[in-house]
């Protein structure tokens, strides 16, 4: 398997994953110019992408879709309410509502919590890798630790800083959203749920979705870092996805 996050933030987001037979994305926040670029600087033409797995329908997750699908015709998964949400008819389309089998990739849906009709994470496995692709989500039920444990790797929502927020010049409702069960998971957060998932099989970490306003990258990674070496858990490979520039194309 191969992964690399596209584009990561605030103002879009896309992550690229592949496998022997397969190509997708997930989620197409940016343009379509802009995915094809970054695609062809990992080597992938975009007219290969065979699929577009939706995590939820906001515009910072699906902007680029309609013109990426008039151009290069990839199928869409997605859950019904996502695509009423979206407010256009696609046609190539598959709900995916339940966890499925697509080659050779097995994909294992993850319920999250945001305010969106609907909103999904992934587990992408293949030939004995997986990857867990965890974003917008206010936080994580447990009855989803054991399938999510002892993973591949982590793309994870690490949003912001819980003290930049609350000092920061967003209005209080918009705080509110954020921290709550429906917004998006904080430094802390994520790094809490990193230690109770990695394991000895785990060879990166992802952190994404970092806000530009409440968030900084060096606060993020030391937040995790002090969490794992508090917990004294063997730190894999860390890296953090910013909004307009491509991660390293990671191979499994």
């Amino acid at each position: 398997m191969k992964i690399c996050v596209l584009a990561s933030g605030s103002k879009g987001n896309c992550a690229y994953i592949e496998t022997e037979k397969t190509r997708s994305l997930v989620d197409a926040g940016m343009s379509a110019g802009y995915i094809a670029k970054a695609l062809k600087q990992i080597d992938v033409d975009p007219s290969s992408i065979q699929r577009v797995f939706i995590t939820h329908a906001h515009s910072d997750h699906v902007a680029g879709l309609k013109v990426f699908l008039k151009k290069y015709h990839p199928i869409v998964y997605l859950t019904e309410k996502m695509e009423k949400e979206i407010g256009f008819d696609i046609e190539d389309k598959v709900y995916i509502d339940k966890n499925m089998t697509i080659e050779d990739l097995n994909v294992t849906v993850i319920k999250t919590s945001h305010d969106a009709a609907d909103s999904n994470g992934y587990i992408f496995t293949s030939l004995g890798k997986s990857i867990v692709y965890i974003t917008d989500t206010g936080y994580i039920h447990v009855k989803n630790f054991t399938k999510m444990k002892n993973k591949s790797v982590y793309v994870f929502e690490s949003n912001h800083d819980v003290r930049m927020l609350r000092e920061g010049k967003y209005p209080y409702y918009l705080q509110q959203r954020i921290l709550g069960d429906k917004g998006h998971l904080s430094n802390k957060d994520s790094a809490y749920y990193l230690s109770k998932l990695i394991g000895d099989k785990t060879e990166r970490i992802i952190l994404i979705h970092l806000s530009e306003e409440n968030n900084k990258p060096e606060l993020a990674l030391k937040t995790l870092l002090d969490t794992l070496e508090d917990k004294n858990i063997k730190i894999p490979d860390i890296e953090i996805a910013m909004q307009k520039e491509i991660t390293e194309l990671v191979e499994l």
